[in-house]
C-alpha cells in the first residue's frame, strides 16, 4: 500500500529518499540522532568561523596585533588564505555529505572520523597545492598569478571541495619526483621473474 503513495522520482533522482507520503518520523534512533546533531553544530560552527577567520586575515588584524611586517605578513596571509578557504571548501564537501547520507540513510558511526577531520584535510591539501604552484613544481597557473588572493582563494576552495581529486594529482606528483609509487610496491612479488612485463591487471 504505502509503495503506491510514493512519489516518483525527476529523472534519476528521487525527492522521497524511500518514503511513502506522509512519513515524516526520523528513521534513526534517539542516540544516532544525537551525534548527528553534534555533527552538524560542529560543521555549522566551521562554516561561519572559517568566513569569519578570512575576514580577519583581509583585515589585517594579525598583523597589527602581532606587529609583523608587510612581508612577513604578505606570506602569511596568502597561505592563510590558502588553508581558510581549503578547509571551508572541505567544510562544504562535508555538509552535503552529511545532509545525503543521512536522508538517504547511509549515515554510520564508522565514518564519524572521516567527517571531522575531512574539512582540515582538505585545508592542509590546499595549503600544499598553493605551495607547489608558487614554487613553480605544479604548472597550473604561473607562479606569479598566485600573487592574487581572489585566485589564492578561488583555488583553494575547489582543492578542499575536491579533495579527492587534489589528493590524486598530488600523488602524480609525488611519482614523478619520487619514482615508483608506494602502492605498487607494496603489491610486487617478493620473487618475480625477470622477464615478467607487469600488465594493467596485475594489482
Amino acid at each position: 500500500m504505502k509503495d503506491s503513495l510514493k512519489i516518483p522520482g525527476f529523472g534519476q533522482s528521487d525527492p522521497t529518499d524511500g518514503r511513502a507520503l506522509l512519513e515524516w518520523e526520523p528513521r534513526y534512533p534517539p542516540p544516532a540522532r544525537n551525534f548527528i546533531r553534534w555533527e552538524a553544530i560542529y560543521l555549522g560552527v566551521l562554516l561561519f568561523a572559517v568566513p569569519g577567520l578570512l575576514v580577519c586575515l583581509w583585515l589585517a588584524i594579525p598583523k597589527h596585533l602581532f606587529s609583523i611586517s608587510d612581508d612577513k605578513y604578505y606570506v602569511l596571509r596568502k597561505y592563510g588564505f590558502a588553508w581558510l578557504a581549503g578547509t571551508l571548501g572541505g567544510t562544504l564537501f562535508d555538509l552535503k555529505w552529511l545532509y545525503h547520507s543521512v536522508a538517504k540513510q547511509l549515515w554510520n558511526m564508522d565514518r564519524r572520523l572521516w567527517r571531522i577531520f575531512t574539512p582540515h584535510i582538505s585545508g592542509g591539501l590546499a595549503f600544499a597545492v598553493v605551495a607547489l604552484i608558487s614554487s613553480g613544481a605544479m604548472r597550473i597557473f604561473d607562479a606569479q598569478a598566485m600573487r592574487s588572493t581572489s585566485l589564492v582563494t578561488g583555488i583553494s576552495f575547489l582543492v578542499g571541495y575536491f579533495s579527492d581529486s587534489a589528493i590524486a594529482k598530488l600523488t602524480d606528483i609525488a611519482e614523478t619526483l619520487f619514482g615508483t609509487s608506494r602502492s605498487k610496491e607494496k603489491h610486487q612479488p617478493e620473487h618475480t621473474d625477470p622477464s615478467h612485463t607487469e600488465q594493467p591487471g596485475d594489482d
